[in-house]
């Protein structure tokens, strides 16, 4: 029998964790990215290929795991990957027109970009309440957009291979993340290790 005091149950979350799928989409489709990053290989039947992939891989595969996540009441890791899938179906737009010869604004993308990266500066800081990994994670998305901005302004092209770099550890980090979510739990020790949190929060500080 409950009484005055006793705690609401906790239901248990509606979905299996999603964040794996969050990640391997997103490392996913920083792989379809990186020929191209790298100035590999331009033409247009890499440009249209890269789109599909970062379609469903990076747009389709954030999305899903950010609305299961939502769902579980994750608000911190829901927010994140929904709002980058969309940055990903952008992605898929901007290949798939400069495949046919059209290219996008770069004031536009400049603006957006901008926008960005205080997004992302803030999650940065949020998520090193959980792991000092994740905030490597979000500290290299930002670099990339300083990276980018900073080749839009100053007419840089030759950053574009930091740009390149930042997604290849952006990839790497994204994998290692999602290893030790499937493969830990899977084996009942650490095998992919994810060090604590950098930050610590205050007592009586709201879950996110």
């Amino acid at each position: 029998m409950s009484t005055p005091h006793s705690a609401a149950p906790v239901s248990p979350p509606l979905f299996a964790e999603p964040t794996p799928l969050g990640l391997l989409g997103l490392a996913i489709g920083c792989a379809a990215l990186l020929p191209i990053a790298f100035g590999k290989v331009m033409t247009a039947d890499a440009l249209r290929t890269a789109a599909w992939f970062c379609l469903f891989f990076g747009g389709g595969g954030q999305l899903i795991a950010g609305l299961m996540a939502l769902a579980n009441k994750n608000l911190l890791g829901g927010t994140l990957f929904t709002t980058f899938s969309f940055n990903w179906f952008m992605n898929f737009w901007a290949l798939s027109s400069m495949s046919e010869g059209k290219m996008v604004d770069p004031t536009v993308v400049l603006s957006v970009d901008i926008c960005f990266l205080v997004i992302f500066v803030v999650l940065m800081f949020a998520f090193g309440f959980f792991s000092k990994l994740l905030f490597v994670f979000l500290l290299d998305i930002v670099l990339l957009y300083v990276f980018r901005i900073a080749r839009d302004v100053f007419a840089a092209p030759q950053l574009g291979v930091a740009i390149a770099w930042c997604t290849v550890a952006l990839a790497a980090i994204a994998l290692w993340l999602a290893f030790a979510i499937l493969v830990n739990g899977t084996a009942g020790r650490v095998i992919f290790k994810v060090p604590g949190p950098l930050f610590t929060p205050s007592s009586g500080a709201p879950n996110g």
